[in-house]
């Protein structure tokens, strides 16, 4: 293919560098890639071959500046190949893992490159470069000294095929988790089996089996994590235990779908690869660079909220099991029964029914006058949708974001919807990341997995839903504030257990009083939310959460187990089943009626994601989270001047500061730790 057809190889014309995917076909990316490989390795080439002595400007600014090709391709194709992965789009991203892996070491562990950067490092007070420069500096010797540029050429070359083979794995385990949620959708014969649903969700589940070749029959899809929203309200024990039962067998079925084998493999080559790099485990690895600074600094903080999560759980189960028990039919309280039966208490205890809530949250108006509501108020942000710009798929729509005075901003593009070729859950990403130093503005790209109703019927979102929305606009308002000069900093390229600590903050908007009174209104009627029914929602803010805090917790700590073995003890474990019941044993959260959020088969965040032995960071970032949420109560909330401040001292900053330098900039203090536990239940 000739490259001047090639319409990645060339910036796109379209507003704010936005790729024109209406002209990208699957059969550019490989060449595209190639191409970039290839300028990439000469602009390297450039900057170690300079004979003159490095400076800033010959070596950090030239390698910031390098690669700038291949950032968008890259960019613009793993977009496609999480929220909508055909099978075309899967075999490219199989062929193309190990090779962008084995190019990444080729700049990472380049040894004149890293002489370079070390030689600046050592001499960094001497220079004249503002923090923002002197933070780079650091940050790149650092990683690349992490990634092993300081090691002998035969274990650089023993490290890169490592790299190259855990590249491979993790789109294996990835590909092979997405056909397993696909084939285990659960097919009902009968809309009585679904007695609880909305007609919009029952539209839906008739929809997706009309698409799986089944007119007249319902399907249910399954959420990436272990529960599913919809066990909150099908009536039917018999129809909640298949859908918790199919969620569970991802992984463990045999066949071409298991990715039994695919984990334990990736948890031995992580060790070896720790071994090699002189660290223990894997964890110790990954928490080198992050806040945390250790291991176990992460399982004191677990173990820690383990026991009282555990016990809360233990009496949230009482309760659930004394409704059972008054029942006809009287059983044991399963795993598939407890959403149902928290809801019959929060029913008998708070007089609310989540379910029946679903005609006040509908998505477009949630969307509008809630999550664009709240950041207009805060940050003084429009909104404007780009009918003339389209994405990567018809369901991904655009939005033009400006700042107050109209000064444009970015980009935001939102993919609500779920669909076979998406991979599970809720993420953002940047299309585009923000850089003085290359001129480019963010597009950034949220993607949910919300059931898309058929015949026209609205989109009517479940609070979770809601809470995940706001989330993940949080991310998103990380990727479009950033006025970093360097790419490296763009963002939310943050330390992994800091990064979820802005997306959470945009939580607290969903019950603020006008926010909630914007967007909470009935989709018939246009009715508000009941104010009593709104203050006993508040009171509910420690509902269900020894279960909820359990099963996230046993999650983290099933992370943490893998990725803490040693490279021996890695090579003794066969059996995933075996060790994942030693792991919640030894931590006290193996209740069965708890299971863990994702079981290790399932385990996306961990093993085809960024999050390997860093789940822990959604509760270590929520301790900052807890506490900045404390100081927007004290000062005012909603207001312009609070938002500023977070904006410009935290979200604007990305990665160009050390993050909990940052957050005392922010808050005047370290945070604390008791707003998390209050919020949690946790205090007793």
């Amino acid at each position: 293919m000739a490259e001047n057809s090639n319409p990645l190889l060339a910036r796109s014309a379209l507003p704010f560098g936005l790729p024109d995917y209406d002209a990208i076909l699957p059969e550019h990316y490989l060449p595209a890639f190639r191409a970039a490989f290839a300028a990439h390795r000469d602009e390297i080439a450039t900057i170690t071959g300079n004979a003159a002595a490095p400076t800033f400007e010959n070596t950090m600014e030239a390698l910031e500046r390098s690669g700038e090709a291949l950032d968008r391709v890259a960019r613009t194709f793993y977009t496609v190949s999480s929220a909508d992965a055909t099978p075309e789009i899967q075999a490219i991203d199989g062929e193309l893992a190990p090779l962008m892996s084995a190019h990444r070491d080729s700049v990472q562990l380049d040894a004149e490159l890293y002489a370079r950067v070390r030689a600046l490092a050592e001499h960094a007070d001497t220079l004249d470069l503002t923090p923002e420069q002197r933070y780079l500096i650091e940050r790149h010797h650092r990683e690349m000294t992490l990634a092993g540029a300081a090691l002998d050429p035969a274990s650089k070359e023993r490290l890169t095929a490592i790299n190259q083979r855990l590249s491979s794995l993790k789109t294996t385990f990835e590909k092979n988790l997405l056909a397993d949620t696909n084939d285990l959708a659960v097919f009902f014969d009968d809309a009585r089996e679904l007695d609880g649903l909305s007609d919009a969700e029952l539209s839906a589940a008739g929809q997706a089996a009309a698409d799986r070749g089944q007119p007249g029959r319902f399907a249910v899809t399954l959420t990436l994590f272990t529960g599913h929203p919809y066990l909150a309200v099908l009536t039917d024990r018999e129809s909640r235990r298949r859908l918790m039962a199919a969620s569970r067998a991802r992984g463990i079925r045999g066949g071409a779908g298991d990715n039994r084998e695919v984990l334990l493999e990736i948890v031995r080559l992580r060790a070896r690869r720790a071994a090699i790099l002189g660290f223990p485990s894997h964890a110790a690895y990954v928490t080198a660079d992050e806040t945390a600074g250790s291991p176990e600094a992460v399982h004191d903080l677990l173990r820690r909220l383990a026991a009282p999560a555990a016990r809360n759980a233990r009496r949230e189960a009482e309760k659930l099991q004394r409704i059972i028990d008054e029942g006809d039919d009287r059983f044991e309280l399963a795993a598939h029964d407890w959403a149902f039966y928290t809801e019959q208490v929060r029913i008998a205890e708070y007089d609310i029914d989540t379910s029946a809530m679903r005609p006040w949250f509908e998505a477009e108006r949630v969307l509008q006058d809630g999550v664009f509501r709240a950041a207009s108020e805060l940050y003084g942000l429009r909104f404007a949708e780009r009918h003339d710009l389209h994405a990567y798929h018809p369901d991904a729509r655009v939005y033009q974001v400006d700042e107050a005075d109209g000064t444009p901003l970015g980009l935001f593009v939102l993919d609500r919807y779920t669909r076979d070729t998406k991979r599970g859950g809720a993420w953002m990403n940047s299309i585009v990341a923000q850089s003085g130093l290359r001129g480019d503005a963010p597009v950034v790209v949220n993607n949910l997995n919300v059931a898309k109703p058929a015949g026209g019927l609205p989109t009517l979102l479940t609070l979770d839903q809601v809470t995940t929305l706001f989330h993940e606009f949080g991310h998103a308002l990380h990727g479009l504030f950033a006025t970093v000069t360097y790419p490296h900093f763009a963002g939310t390229s943050v330390c992994r257990d800091f990064v979820e600590f802005p997306s959470q903050v945009n939580e607290m908007w969903i019950l603020w009083p006008e926010i909630l009174a914007s967007y909470a209104r009935h989709v018939e009627t246009n009715e508000p939310l009941p104010e009593d029914l709104v203050e006993r929602l508040r009171a509910t803010g420690s509902f269900n959460q020894g279960f909820a805090t359990s099963e996230y917790l046993a999650a983290a700590w099933l992370d943490q187990a893998w990725h803490s073995l040693s490279e021996a003890d890695a090579a003794a474990v066969t059996s995933v089943e075996e060790f994942e019941a030693r792991a919640l044993a030894d931590i006290g959260l193996d209740d069965p009626a708890v299971p863990p959020r994702y079981s290790s088969t399932y385990f996306a965040h961990i093993f085809s994601g960024g999050y390997s032995a860093g789940y822990y960071s959604y509760i270590w970032s929520e301790v900052l989270d807890a506490d900045a949420v404390e100081w927007f109560r004290e000062n005012g909330g909603l207001t312009r001047t609070a938002g500023a401040r977070f904006r410009t001292r935290l979200l604007a900053v990305g990665g160009s500061k050390d993050p909990l330098e940052a957050y005392r900039d922010f808050r005047g203090r370290d945070a604390r730790i008791e707003p998390l536990l209050q919020r949690r239940g946790l205090t007793g």
